[in-house]
């Protein structure tokens, strides 16, 4: 009887040792399971920071040929601008520009009420001599010593403008008088109307008016 209690017991500690290793393994098992997830999430991640830090570099590149494209667009605007004004710039004024600053008849006719007209002029004469020979007159708006247009030689004659028209009244006393040791000749200005000529100077033969 001893021995049969015995063996029983030594039956039921082994069978209790059975199940502790049963259920340790079992135990086992389910760690090995989690953390093999735990290794795929790891790994998911992992590749999802990869991806991130792949992407990163490339979105940065292409915000900065972004920005290099629209400096060098800037840059073209600014060269296109500048050349423009240079082409102004040194572009001569057209004809329709040319057209409006030309005088009208009525301020042609002013202006020559308000000249004279100076004959037997020296050909060494400056404007500035000729605007000290009259100045005693009245206030004198400009001098113009008419040279050939081929050859650049003064003329021989000249107008000299004044600002106001009582001057040319003034400036007739000098007729015949003496400047750069010759006698000029000295008489109001004539407007020439489009389409009139004449030969006729009134006797003095030294050019034209």
């Amino acid at each position: 009887m001893a021995d049969i209690a015995v063996s029983d017991v030594h039956e039921d500690a082994n069978d209790s040792l059975l199940l502790e290793e049963e259920k340790s393994f079992e135990k086992l098992d389910a760690v090995d399971a989690d953390g093999e997830d735990h290794d795929e999430l790891q790994v998911v991640g992992s590749n999802s920071m990869e991806e991130s830090a792949i992407e990163d570099p490339e979105l940065e590149a292409i915000k900065a040929r972004v920005r290099e494209m629209e400096e060098e667009a800037e840059k073209l605007k600014e060269m296109h601008s500048e050349v423009e004004r240079q082409m102004n710039l040194s572009s001569p004024p057209s004809a329709s520009n040319s057209a409006t600053k030309l005088p009208t008849w009525d301020e042609k006719m002013d202006s020559d009420t308000r000249s004279i007209w100076v004959g037997n002029v020296d050909y060494g004469t400056t404007a500035e001599e000729l605007e000290q020979h009259f100045h005693g007159c009245g206030p004198i708006n400009r001098v113009t010593i008419l040279c050939d247009k081929f050859t650049g030689h003064p003329k021989g004659f000249a107008y000299v403008e004044f600002l106001d028209k009582d001057s040319v009244a003034a400036a007739q006393a000098l007729d015949e008088s003496l400047f750069r040791a010759r006698q000029i000749k000295v008489t109001p200005k004539r407007t020439n109307r489009p389409g009139i000529t004449s030969t006729d100077r009134g006797g003095w033969k030294g050019g034209s008016r």
